[in-house]
């Protein structure tokens, strides 16, 4: 029943490849920690003591987080309701199960001038792995993509003339996002040194003189080299790039309603939290300048 459920997701619910195998983690993890497979021999047995029990171990012998808790809830959660559509199960024995509150902690985000210090070295770039990764830098600040979907990036997506890029999201949800004058003509560099399109926007070059897709590995480590030169934060992963992105257009006056649309979010509500970010940094400026701030 799991590899039917977890073919379901990533077929006609287009589940990310990552949340797939997340899916397939906590439900396996599930099933050796009751002692029996998910098939459909076994799934009646299982109790809504048994899930309580799992989750218990999680939090107190595991030492889970309480976010990490919930993911695995939410995949149980989702097993159960297809389980009940394929009639494989009566009840949802997760249904009265209350999954552990987590803090929601406020997104991190470059400040300004380390963002200026991060793509100092573009005028310098000469050879196509550098001219790649200002534009890798410049492309994530610019349009505040997913790290998956920017490896995802197809060549034909990539549109200077009309000065936008086309992102498929979160099960394959496309989106348009528009770009400046000065990231076309980096892209436009980008594709000089590149040469041939061949499906992939972003490449790595190897030593027999072809190329191959980007990875999210190697552009991990793209990310974290060029940011870790330039700020004393513990965080400077790709999504970051997001937080700033995000963090910027509200400073800048965007709405809220148009950096929904631009992150991809399905939800308005996981945007709302760079309002909270923002107003953070307003609290400590006021606490910073105001002569009766932190007077009684």
């Amino acid at each position: 029943m799991i590899d039917a459920f977890l073919e379901y997701i990533a077929v006609e619910k287009k589940y990310s490849a990552l949340t797939v195998r997340a899916y397939s983690d906590a439900l396996n993890d599930f099933s050796v920690f009751i002692g029996n497979p998910l098939d459909r021999a076994n799934v009646r047995d299982v109790t809504e003591q048994d899930v309580r029990e799992w989750l218990l171990y999680l939090i107190e012998d595991k030492k889970h987080a309480p976010r990490s808790v919930q993911q695995k809830l939410t995949a149980l959660r989702s097993f159960y309701k297809f389980l009940l559509r394929q009639q494989a199960v009566e009840k949802d024995v997760t249904r009265r199960i209350i999954a552990p509150k987590a803090d929601k902690p406020l997104p991190v985000f470059f400040r300004p001038s380390e963002m200026q210090e991060a793509t100092r070295y573009e005028q310098e770039a000469d050879d196509p792995e550098s001219i790649r990764d200002c534009l890798i830098i410049e492309m994530l600040f610019q349009t505040g993509m997913r790290r998956a979907e920017l490896v995802g990036l197809q060549d034909k997506d990539v549109d200077t003339n009309e000065k936008q890029i086309r992102v498929f999201g979160k099960r394959r949800k496309e989106r348009i996002i528009p770009i400046g004058d000065k990231l076309c003509k980096q892209i436009e560099q980008y594709r000089q040194v590149r040469g041939t399109d061949n499906g992939t926007f972003f490449v790595v070059w190897k030593k027999d003189g072809t190329t191959a897709p980007l990875d999210r590995d190697r552009l991990y480590r793209i990310v974290t080299r060029r940011m870790g030169e330039v700020t004393t934060m513990k965080k400077h992963s790709p999504h970051v790039f997001r937080h700033t992105f995000a963090t910027e257009m509200l400073n800048n006056g965007a709405d809220i309603r148009t950096i929904q649309t631009l992150l991809g979010h399905a939800s308005l509500a996981a945007t709302e939290v760079y309002s909270h970010t923002t107003f953070e940094q307003i609290h400590r400026a006021y606490n910073k300048a105001h002569p009766r701030a932190t007077n009684n």
